[in-house]
């Protein structure tokens, strides 16, 4: 199993997405779960992996929130996992 750590980029706008009071609530909770996994080796919970995936398949959200999620569903091990 591989430890998948956020890149630089990610966890700045992460950092910045967690900063900002206009930023939705899913948009916040990916990017706390980016950055926990910043410089650990936590892994993203099945819950985690279920919202980044809805949020990648609508079109609702910005391209921002879709970023934090798909590196939130990068670092998964879901298909490790089986």
């Amino acid at each position: 199993m591989t430890n998948k750590k956020s890149s630089v980029s990610v966890t700045k706008l992460a950092s910045e997405t967690l900063k900002d009071a206009n930023s939705s609530q899913i948009a916040k909770q990916l990017a706390g779960s980016v950055l926990s996994q910043a410089n650990t080796n936590n892994q993203t919970s099945e819950a985690m992996e279920q919202k980044a995936s809805q949020v990648l398949q609508s079109e609702k959200y910005s391209d921002a929130t879709k970023t934090l999620a798909g590196s939130v569903l990068s670092q998964s091990n879901g298909t490790e996992k089986k």
